[in-house]
């Protein structure tokens, strides 16, 4: 634009000084040691946090190490390297639709077990894989303190939970009754899971 319009021209038309728009031009293509170092800490940083880490937070790790940043100059520096914030989508369980069956409390809080095989607890958890979740159940000897049977799968549902304890069973070799607990989400469809589990004959649901 200077060379159709002229430098004066073009200052006067955008109320820029001369000297300012000379000391920009000077400027550019200038790599600053300093800068350059504080970026790369700043991408360190931000890997760490697996790409989740914003300006705010970013910032206040670089404080953290000393070094005097503040959002905004994070936000700049983040512009500069390439980086963004990516958040990870909530997890949000479908609901079954169908009230969930809630059997009585037996074991009451005595968690003080005498031998292995007497109480087992169950839990749901989820765990994040690519895009999707998956579904991870797992069986607790609470005597051993250790998992005896676990399962994966795409779904919340009964199959999950009875699968783990399915394993549990087989590799325990259960030839007696034990109480066995399930921990888990009001919203997570298990309406079958005491009628299943109980049909394995080793366990109390």
């Amino acid at each position: 634009m200077d060379e159709q319009y002229g430098v004066n021209n073009c200052c006067r038309a955008f109320g820029v000084n001369r000297s300012s728009f000379y000391a920009w031009r000077q400027r550019q293509g200038k790599v600053k040691p300093e800068r350059e170092k504080l970026k790369a800490v700043l991408i360190e940083h931000h890997k760490d946090s697996r790409a989740s880490a914003g300006s705010r937070t970013l910032s206040k790790k670089l404080q953290a190490k000393g070094h005097r940043v503040g959002r905004h100059m994070a936000r700049s520096l983040m512009r500069e390297a390439g980086v963004t914030s990516h958040q990870r989508r909530r997890h949000k369980y479908k609901s079954s639709g169908v009230e969930a069956l809630v059997a009585p409390h037996v074991l009451k809080r005595k968690f003080d077990v005498t031998a292995i095989n007497q109480v087992w607890c169950g839990d749901v958890t989820y765990i994040k894989v690519g895009k999707r979740w998956m579904y991870f159940a797992a069986v607790l000897d609470l005597f051993a303190r250790r998992i005896v049977g676990w399962s994966f799968s795409m779904i919340s549902d009964a199959t999950l939970t009875c699968e783990a304890l399915r394993m549990a069973v087989q590799l325990r070799c259960v030839q007696k009754r034990c109480c066995f607990i399930l921990i888990k989400a009001a919203n997570t469809p298990a309406t079958n899971s005491g009628m299943r589990c109980a049909s394995m004959g080793s366990c109390k649901a």
